[in-house]
């Protein structure tokens, strides 16, 4: 499917329907990654600056620019450092704004299967990283039922409709990951899963986060009233507690790579 109807244009929105999804994740991203302080990181697909926060908050960061190519998710992004602790700005993945060996650690948080092409996303972080340096990613497991809104997709065909995928939905799988990285020359490669949870209070609370969804709101943008109802039951008849508060479980795979000394 194309991915043309995937825009995060909605930073508040994008706040309470992936945000949180994001920081969990990016907390136990971060716990395994270990990083140095003091480094000049790259947010590559930045969005909100959800992961940005993290890393302002957990890594004592020297500098970390933001790139994103959407200009409303970067206004978002930008309201969480007036003082300008992080700079942001507009970008491909595929061409960063970025010299050569310019930054310590370039950084995809939930990103690379929107790029076109991932390997050319990974050589640019392989371009702008300064030998010695890292490049790290992690995505949901989006084919393996990892992605934090899988019941909502599970539910979508009771309504004759197809969850849209972005343009490399298997960029994040566990076996294509580490083959990336190696192509794009780093080295010490190693990849992690990571598994969060995320509570609602009940059916309703998350059935109204997950209609904020620009994939979902796209698929569903020519339903009936009635069609809506038949994909609600459809959604809500995967949990096994109908009424109380409702628990679900997300899977990304992460991975990390260094950037060989010129020397090597």
């Amino acid at each position: 499917m194309s991915d043309t109807s995937i825009r995060f244009d909605d930073g508040a929105a994008y706040e309470h329907y992936m945000g949180v999804w994001s920081q969990l994740v990016g907390d136990r991203f971060l716990d395994w990654l270990q990083p140095s302080t003091q480094q000049r990181w790259v947010d590559v697909g930045c969005g909100n600056g959800a992961f940005t926060d993290l890393l302002m908050r957990r890594c004592a960061p020297a500098s970390v620019l933001g790139v994103d190519p959407s200009p409303q998710q970067l206004a978002f992004a930008q309201t969480r450092f007036p003082g300008g602790t992080a700079r942001f700005q507009q970008g491909d993945a595929m061409a960063l704004p970025l010299p050569d060996q310019s930054v310590d650690h370039a950084v995809m948080a939930l990103v690379i299967f929107f790029v076109p092409e991932p390997s050319r996303g990974v050589a640019e972080m392989a371009r702008v990283v300064q030998p010695g340096g890292r490049a790290s990613a992690y995505g949901w497991d989006l084919m393996g039922g990892g992605f934090p809104w899988a019941a909502m997709q599970a539910g979508l065909p009771s309504v004759g409709r197809s969850p849209i995928l972005p343009p490399s939905p298997h960029a994040a799988n566990l076996d294509l990951l580490p083959a990336l990285w190696q192509e794009a020359g780093f080295v010490d490669v190693q990849t992690q899963v990571l598994t969060v949870q995320r509570s609602f209070s009940s059916f309703e609370d998350y059935w109204r986060i997950a209609l904020m969804g620009p994939s979902v709101q796209a698929s569903l943008a020519s339903l009936e009233a009635h069609e809506m109802e038949v994909l609600k039951r459809a959604v809500h008849g995967q949990f096994d507690n109908a009424q109380g508060p409702v628990t679900v479980t997300a899977r990304a795979h992460a991975v990390t790579g260094r950037k060989p000394q010129s020397s090597q």
